[in-house]
Protein backbone atom coordinates (compact mmCIF):
# COMPACT_ATOMS: atom_id res chain seq x y z
CA UNK A 1 0.00 0.00 0.00
CA UNK A 2 0.85 3.48 -0.55
CA UNK A 3 3.34 5.51 2.40
CA UNK A 4 2.86 8.79 0.84
CA UNK A 5 -0.17 11.03 0.55
CA UNK A 6 -0.95 12.13 -3.00
CA UNK A 7 -0.53 16.06 -4.37
CA UNK A 8 -4.62 16.54 -4.16
CA UNK A 9 -7.21 19.23 -3.84
CA UNK A 10 -10.44 18.77 -1.68
CA UNK A 11 -13.56 20.82 -2.33
CA UNK A 12 -16.09 21.59 -0.36
CA UNK A 13 -19.49 23.67 -0.09
CA UNK A 14 -17.35 26.62 0.56
CA UNK A 15 -13.74 25.99 0.39
CA UNK A 16 -10.97 24.41 -1.44
CA UNK A 17 -8.10 22.40 0.47
CA UNK A 18 -4.87 22.57 -2.17
CA UNK A 19 -1.44 22.53 -1.64
CA UNK A 20 0.38 25.67 -0.68
CA UNK A 21 2.19 27.75 -3.43
CA UNK A 22 4.07 30.36 -3.58
CA UNK A 23 1.48 32.96 -4.11
CA UNK A 24 0.28 32.01 -0.51
CA UNK A 25 3.66 33.97 1.47
CA UNK A 26 2.34 36.66 2.22
CA UNK A 27 -0.95 35.65 3.76
CA UNK A 28 0.74 32.73 5.31
CA UNK A 29 3.13 35.28 6.65
CA UNK A 30 0.33 37.56 8.10
CA UNK A 31 -1.85 34.76 9.49
CA UNK A 32 1.07 33.28 11.49
CA UNK A 33 1.87 36.61 13.11
CA UNK A 34 -1.73 36.37 14.82
CA UNK A 35 -1.35 36.63 18.91
CA UNK A 36 -3.38 33.19 19.16
CA UNK A 37 -1.90 31.79 16.76
CA UNK A 38 1.55 32.17 18.55
CA UNK A 39 -0.27 32.06 21.90
CA UNK A 40 -1.23 28.01 21.10
CA UNK A 41 1.29 26.88 18.23
CA UNK A 42 5.31 26.51 18.01
CA UNK A 43 5.41 28.60 14.82
CA UNK A 44 8.56 30.68 15.03
CA UNK A 45 8.03 34.31 16.33
CA UNK A 46 8.39 36.68 14.90
CA UNK A 47 7.01 34.80 11.57
CA UNK A 48 8.66 35.98 8.19
CA UNK A 49 8.35 35.59 4.84
CA UNK A 50 11.59 33.87 4.21
CA UNK A 51 10.47 31.00 6.92
CA UNK A 52 6.45 30.81 4.66
CA UNK A 53 8.61 30.77 1.78
CA UNK A 54 11.09 27.60 3.30
CA UNK A 55 7.98 26.00 4.76
CA UNK A 56 5.81 26.17 1.12
CA UNK A 57 8.84 25.24 -0.82
CA UNK A 58 10.89 22.94 1.23
CA UNK A 59 8.98 21.45 4.42
CA UNK A 60 5.55 21.12 3.23
CA UNK A 61 6.66 19.00 0.06
CA UNK A 62 9.43 17.14 2.34
CA UNK A 63 6.84 16.34 4.88
CA UNK A 64 4.73 14.81 1.79
CA UNK A 65 7.07 13.28 0.16
CA UNK A 66 8.52 11.35 3.00
CA UNK A 67 5.20 9.94 4.06
CA UNK A 68 4.97 12.07 7.31
CA UNK A 69 2.08 14.16 7.06
CA UNK A 70 1.00 16.54 4.51
CA UNK A 71 0.03 20.53 4.36
CA UNK A 72 -3.16 22.26 2.58
CA UNK A 73 -3.55 25.19 1.96
CA UNK A 74 -7.37 26.42 3.03
CA UNK A 75 -8.87 28.90 0.44
CA UNK A 76 -12.52 30.07 0.15
CA UNK A 77 -13.91 29.26 -3.03
CA UNK A 78 -15.52 32.33 -4.20
CA UNK A 79 -12.51 34.79 -3.51
CA UNK A 80 -9.54 31.99 -3.34
CA UNK A 81 -7.98 33.69 -0.16
CA UNK A 82 -6.10 31.69 2.08
CA UNK A 83 -7.89 31.81 5.12
CA UNK A 84 -5.94 28.69 6.97
CA UNK A 85 -4.07 25.17 7.26
CA UNK A 86 -4.53 21.95 7.88
CA UNK A 87 -1.51 19.59 9.04
CA UNK A 88 -1.68 15.67 9.14
CA UNK A 89 1.19 14.69 10.83
CA UNK A 90 3.45 11.97 13.05
CA UNK A 91 1.73 9.25 10.03
CA UNK A 92 1.34 6.16 10.59
CA UNK A 93 1.12 3.84 7.46
CA UNK A 94 0.99 0.36 9.44
CA UNK A 95 -2.10 1.52 11.40
CA UNK A 96 -3.06 4.09 8.92
CA UNK A 97 -3.66 6.61 11.72
CA UNK A 98 -2.55 10.23 11.25
CA UNK A 99 -2.85 13.50 13.53
CA UNK A 100 -4.88 16.49 12.63
CA UNK A 101 -4.39 19.70 13.48
CA UNK A 102 -5.98 23.16 12.17
CA UNK A 103 -4.84 27.05 12.12
CA UNK A 104 -7.44 29.85 10.58
CA UNK A 105 -6.26 33.44 10.03
CA UNK A 106 -7.84 35.82 12.52
CA UNK A 107 -9.85 37.70 9.29
CA UNK A 108 -11.84 34.33 8.72
CA UNK A 109 -12.88 33.15 12.48
CA UNK A 110 -16.60 32.92 13.40
CA UNK A 111 -17.62 31.21 9.64
CA UNK A 112 -16.84 27.68 10.68
CA UNK A 113 -13.97 27.16 8.06
CA UNK A 114 -12.03 25.10 10.67
CA UNK A 115 -14.58 22.39 11.12
CA UNK A 116 -16.00 22.37 7.72
CA UNK A 117 -12.13 21.75 6.58
CA UNK A 118 -11.48 19.01 9.18
CA UNK A 119 -15.08 17.57 8.35
CA UNK A 120 -13.87 17.47 4.62
CA UNK A 121 -10.12 16.11 5.35
CA UNK A 122 -11.36 13.32 7.64
CA UNK A 123 -13.78 12.12 5.29
CA UNK A 124 -11.16 11.80 2.56
CA UNK A 125 -9.39 10.33 5.01
CA UNK A 126 -11.39 7.66 6.11
CA UNK A 127 -12.81 7.29 2.13
CA UNK A 128 -9.85 7.60 -0.38
CA UNK A 129 -6.50 6.86 1.89
CA UNK A 130 -8.34 3.56 4.17
CA UNK A 131 -7.26 5.21 7.19
CA UNK A 132 -8.50 4.11 10.42
CA UNK A 133 -8.05 6.45 12.99
CA UNK A 134 -7.10 10.33 13.05
CA UNK A 135 -5.98 11.82 16.09
CA UNK A 136 -6.00 15.15 17.64
CA UNK A 137 -4.32 17.10 20.27
CA UNK A 138 -5.96 20.67 21.85
CA UNK A 139 -4.46 22.71 24.59
CA UNK A 140 -6.25 22.25 28.12
CA UNK A 141 -6.78 26.44 27.36
CA UNK A 142 -7.44 26.03 24.14
CA UNK A 143 -11.53 26.04 23.84
CA UNK A 144 -12.03 26.97 20.23
CA UNK A 145 -10.00 24.16 18.91
CA UNK A 146 -11.67 21.67 21.34
CA UNK A 147 -15.50 22.80 19.92
CA UNK A 148 -14.13 22.03 15.98
CA UNK A 149 -12.79 18.38 17.88
CA UNK A 150 -16.46 18.00 18.93
CA UNK A 151 -18.15 19.05 16.22
CA UNK A 152 -16.91 16.99 13.52
CA UNK A 153 -17.63 14.16 15.54
CA UNK A 154 -14.22 13.09 17.92
CA UNK A 155 -14.42 11.60 21.26
CA UNK A 156 -12.21 12.70 24.28
CA UNK A 157 -9.70 9.70 25.42
CA UNK A 158 -8.10 11.65 27.98
CA UNK A 159 -5.35 14.14 29.31
CA UNK A 160 -1.69 13.86 28.81
CA UNK A 161 -0.95 16.34 31.53
CA UNK A 162 1.80 18.60 31.30
CA UNK A 163 2.73 17.50 27.70
CA UNK A 164 1.95 20.60 26.20
CA UNK A 165 4.21 24.27 25.66
CA UNK A 166 1.70 27.20 25.34
CA UNK A 167 3.09 31.14 25.30
CA UNK A 168 2.50 33.68 26.78
CA UNK A 169 2.64 37.81 26.61
CA UNK A 170 5.25 38.88 28.99
CA UNK A 171 5.36 42.85 30.15
CA UNK A 172 8.49 43.64 27.67
CA UNK A 173 6.35 42.00 24.97
CA UNK A 174 8.13 39.18 24.63
CA UNK A 175 6.57 35.71 23.91
CA UNK A 176 7.55 32.58 27.44
CA UNK A 177 6.63 29.64 27.41
CA UNK A 178 4.14 27.86 29.97
CA UNK A 179 3.25 24.58 30.31
CA UNK A 180 -0.24 22.66 30.08
CA UNK A 181 -2.18 19.79 29.44
CA UNK A 182 -2.84 18.28 26.06
CA UNK A 183 -6.65 16.77 25.33
CA UNK A 184 -5.99 14.05 23.22
CA UNK A 185 -9.48 13.09 20.59
CA UNK A 186 -9.86 10.53 18.29
CA UNK A 187 -12.16 10.15 15.28
CA UNK A 188 -13.17 6.83 13.59
CA UNK A 189 -14.64 6.18 10.64
CA UNK A 190 -18.11 4.79 12.33
CA UNK A 191 -17.92 8.37 14.51
CA UNK A 192 -18.40 10.21 10.57
CA UNK A 193 -21.82 9.12 10.50
CA UNK A 194 -23.92 11.89 10.49
CA UNK A 195 -21.64 14.26 11.53
CA UNK A 196 -22.40 16.52 8.39
CA UNK A 197 -26.18 16.25 9.14
CA UNK A 198 -25.01 17.43 12.46
CA UNK A 199 -23.29 20.44 11.24
CA UNK A 200 -26.28 21.77 8.79
CA UNK A 201 -29.14 21.07 11.88
CA UNK A 202 -26.56 23.91 14.10
CA UNK A 203 -27.16 26.04 11.28
CA UNK A 204 -23.87 24.98 9.07
CA UNK A 205 -20.38 25.98 10.24
CA UNK A 206 -21.10 29.19 12.18
CA UNK A 207 -22.10 28.49 15.19
CA UNK A 208 -18.62 29.31 17.16
CA UNK A 209 -15.58 31.06 16.53
CA UNK A 210 -12.62 28.85 15.77
CA UNK A 211 -9.30 29.65 14.91
CA UNK A 212 -6.98 27.02 16.09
Amino acid sequence: MTSTFPNISISTERLVLRPLDEDDVPALTEMMNDEQVAAWTDVPQPFTQAVAHTWITDYAPTQRTGGHGLDLAVTEFLTQRLVGIIQLGKTNWHIRSTELSYIVAPWARGEGYASEAALATAQWLFGDQKFERIELRTAAGNTASQQVAQKIGCISEGVLRNACIAHVRTDDGTWTDVRTDFIVWSLLPEDLEGAGEQLADSGGFTSYSDWN
